[in-house]
């Protein structure tokens, strides 16, 4: 009798404990609903698709908080017309845990079925169509283009970090000299320029511009332009330092020079990355590209 006590207990406990567990679901309805990726949790601001934090066309563009494990990893903001991330946004903390995650391309499940109740990033079912995200086979039968993460792996903290970047709802057609060499090399200088001038997080927005009519299958839009933007806070100086890059999609290798912000708005048709403490002008220094040789370039 004692025992059977014991167990309802234990049972009404567990009840109780579960029923105060948030259960938000991984496609949320705004943008603001995922804003701890952002910094001063302020949204950018994008021409057509994303303003003053309200998504222009919410039948089209969906806010992913990209969820792993349980836990919410980064922000994506996708479009299910072209199947590929707008944006993809992060706090960069330093490698705590090295090394490349094993390939385990996932989908969003969500996107098919708002009703699912599993909040996690999911394998995707054999024989399965998804009408709404890329599939694996998108890209496994192209030779000129790859999976090109917008967060990279090599700027995630811990292994789970990691894999949670395998998500193909952070992934664009990339063509594959422009991926392995050049933006590679751009991933690894704003991970160098942040491990030597940020005192803790810095936070990167990663986007695209997708191309007017040039798509993998028929079904996943290739980006004519990627570009980055990261901004942080440098003790040395006591100033804040932000910088930019962005690349047309084709085949090159070149290391790409550093930009500034304003000229990223510009480019962008005067778009706004990051809050106004964030430098349009000139911050990160000849000296502090210096200290990450070969793979930071001036412009």
């Amino acid at each position: 009798m004692v025992k059977l006590k014991t167990r309802s207990l234990w049972f009404l406990a567990a009840f109780l404990f579960l029923s105060t567990v948030p259960t938000v679901a991984e496609v949320v309805k705004k943008v603001s609903d995922c804003d701890q990726f952002l910094l001063e949790k302020t949204p950018p601001e994008l021409p057509d698709i994303l303003k003053g934090g309200k998504i222009q066309d919410q039948n089209r563009y969906k806010p992913i908080c990209q969820t792993y494990d349980n836990e919410r990893r980064f922000l994506t903001l996708y479009d299910t017309r072209n199947k590929i991330p707008v944006i993809s946004a992060y706090q960069y903390k330093g490698e705590k845990e090295p090394g490349r995650p094993k390939d385990r391309w996932m989908i969003e499940p969500q996107l098919e079925n708002e009703a699912d109740k599993n909040k996690n990033m999911a394998d995707e079912e054999k024989g399965k169509t998804y009408d709404h995200q890329a599939m694996d086979t998108d890209y496994t039968t192209s030779t000129q283009y790859n999976r090109g993460h917008l967060f990279p792996s090599i700027h995630a903290s811990t292994k789970s970090d990691k894999t949670s970047t395998l998500t193909l709802t952070n992934i664009v057609p990339q063509e594959v000299t422009f991926n392995r060499e050049t933006w590679s090399n751009m991933e690894k200088c704003i991970r160098c320029l942040m491990d030597h001038n940020c005192k803790s997080d810095g936070f990167v927005v990663v986007g695209q511009q997708p191309s007017p009519n040039n798509f993998l299958h028929n079904r996943v839009n290739i980006p004519s332009t990627l570009w980055s933007a990261f901004c942080c806070y440098n003790p040395k100086s006591k100033k804040w330092i932000s910088a930019a890059h962005w690349g047309n999609n084709v085949d090159q290798s070149d290391n790409l020079p550093i930009k500034t912000l304003g000229e990223l708005h510009q480019q962008l048709n005067n778009a706004q990355v990051f809050d106004k403490q964030c430098p349009l002008t000139k911050s990160v220094t000849d000296k502090m590209i210096k200290a990450c040789p070969k793979i930071c370039r001036s412009d």
